[in-house]
């Protein structure tokens, strides 16, 4: 079981993260933890993990938890077995295989004497029985450090297992695997995940916000249900109040102008009447006070729902904030745009792909590019764009403006300013106010414009980017992405989602969540083999 009782964090610069936070976990439970990018998920994660110390709080966690970091450059300089920890228990084994059985031996082994046998069953069931235990990290792709700590999970069979972004760098065989493991697994889980195919897995759902963390009782399913429900909700609220402000508003016109005829009224009557100037004064200052106070009463009751109204606006999701929307592309649909037959490329005299590659893909059509890591398909990409020539076979290409986005947003010159970046892609003069309401639609208020494109986090290098398109007032003829929701939290990526679902061009993407391909649409496939 978890427990957190009262638990705050500080940034090292003092910033405060989150503030008195209660949780409690019970065991065996499968939770996803979710919330926007900076909400704090991984570090709540590493706090669990006791690779960090709460400013304040106690957090109990029964036994020790079994974490899987999102990065892994800090186990560049160890072996597998370092990474797993197990070098020292094997390097026992042998010793004691050899004769040596010192009492340190023994200890270390532990009496685990099927280490080693462990280890290779844990490694090839995710592929990586090539892979000695001595092989260094730093030689390891994304991928395979991912399933090296995956597979010490079989190793070490823990209580308690701690998974953030675990997917990331798994193509769709990876991933199976991996919806297996958390599938059958009793252990307690918690996991970091914007994979909304493996969100679907826990049986619960925490949400960590500027509020604190919320539970939903459910899978990620149940959650979306009922944040639509509170999004409707919230939505009616607003309404209401927007439609209060203007009553009150009216209201107060209509007072204001009531009283002003009265007050003009009495002023006639007193002068009709003949009464000496000071009772005249008297009069007039206390009318005067009487108009005050009824424009104070009502200009306060308009400022606070005024203010109301703010506040709840500024909960609203980002994506009912935001103006999404491309131009529509100028190609008619089903112009021919690319034309590949019995394409293959080498690689050392040695073909890339099994069979070669013959397709054609229309305007207006979506389709995925699918294969295993290392099949070749940002190869596909580089020849659809010209930058590659294939070593067999013939590409030709008729589409006119391009845009290849990769994970890692290359577009985005990270030298810039954000309005500078903005800048170039204005090429139809528009005026400088112009740039910056855009921007702000794109939630780039004020304090981000001289921001360096260099300090952006992925969500925000992808906003700024589909903003950029925006600007650009000639709509892409193609637009290409390469695992485009890597490097993106939920709400990122649900805003790119509705971007490109308002686009009515031509669509490639490269993606192993088939979640995305759904709501994009690209149910069209080629297959790397």
């Amino acid at each position: 079981m978890f427990t957190l009782q009262q638990v705050s964090y500080l940034h090292p610069n003092k910033d405060l993260l989150f503030d008195r936070i209660d949780l409690t976990i019970p065991a065996h439970t499968k939770a996803a933890l979710i919330g926007n990018n900076g909400a704090g998920k991984s570090t709540l994660l590493k706090l669990l993990a006791g690779i960090l110390t709460p400013a304040s709080g106690v957090i109990h966690t029964g036994s020790q938890p079994y974490y899987i970091p999102q990065h892994f450059g800090q186990y560049n300089d160890l072996t597998i077995a370092q990474a797993l920890h197990i070098e020292d228990k094997i390097k026992a084994l042998h010793s004691i295989l050899e004769g040596d059985v010192s009492e340190t031996n023994m200890t270390l082994l532990n009496d685990d004497w099927s280490i080693e046998e462990r280890s290779a069953a844990a490694l090839l069931h995710w592929g990586l029985q090539d892979l000695p235990l001595s092989q260094p990290m730093s030689t390891l792709s994304g991928g395979q450090k991912t399933k090296v700590f995956l597979a010490g999970i079989a190793i070490h069979e823990p209580e308690i297992i701690l998974l953030d972004e675990p997917s990331n760098h798994l193509d769709s065989q990876g991933r199976a695997l991996l919806y297996e493991l958390i599938e059958q697994s009793t252990a307690t889980l918690i996991v970091v995940s914007h994979d909304r195919q493996l969100l679907r897995l826990p049986d619960q759902v925490y949400e960590l916000s500027k509020k604190g963390i919320s539970l939903y009782g459910g899978n990620y399913d149940f959650y979306l249900a009922q944040k639509q429900i509170e999004n409707n909700a919230m939505a009616q609220d607003l309404k209401s109040r927007e439609k209060a402000l203007r009553k009150a508003k009216e209201t107060e016109r209509e007072t204001m102008e009531r009283q002003q005829k009265l007050d003009a009224r009495g002023k006639k009557k007193q002068e009709k009447s003949g009464l000496p100037t000071i009772s005249m004064n008297t009069f007039r200052n206390n009318a005067e006070k009487s108009t005050a106070r009824t424009k104070g009463m009502h200009e306060e009751k308009v400022e606070q729902l005024s203010t109301s109204l703010q506040d709840l606006r500024k909960e609203l999701p980002d994506m009912d904030k935001m103006k999404l929307g491309f131009e529509n592309a100028h190609l008619h649909k089903g112009k021919l745009l690319i034309n590949a037959q019995e394409i293959n490329f080498g690689y050392q005299h040695s073909p890339l792909w099994s069979a070669p590659l013959s397709f054609q893909i229309r305007s207006g059509e979506r389709l995925a590019i699918k294969g295993l890591n290392g099949s070749g398909k940002t190869t596909l990409i580089k020849m659809i764009l010209g930058y590659l020539s294939p070593t067999s076979g013939t590409i030709s290409s008729q589409a006119g403006k391009t845009v290849y986005i990769d994970q890692d947003y290359s577009l985005i010159n990270n030298q810039l300013s954000v309005y500078d970046q903005a800048q170039v892609f204005n090429h139809t003069a528009l005026q400088e106010h112009e740039i910056k309401i855009r921007l702000t639609r794109f939630l780039f208020t004020k304090e981000y414009w001289d921001k360096p494109c260099s300090t952006l986090s992925g969500g925000e290098k992808m906003r700024l980017l589909l903003c950029c398109l925006t600007i650009d007032q000639q709509a892409p003829d193609m637009i290409i992405l390469d695992e485009p929701t890597n490097n993106l939290d939920l709400q990122n990526v649900e805003i790119l989602t509705a971007a490109i679902n308002a686009y009515d061009g031509t669509l490639i993407v490269i993606s192993h969540d088939q979640y995305f391909l759904e709501e994009v649409r690209a149910l069209r496939a080629i297959e790397l083999q």
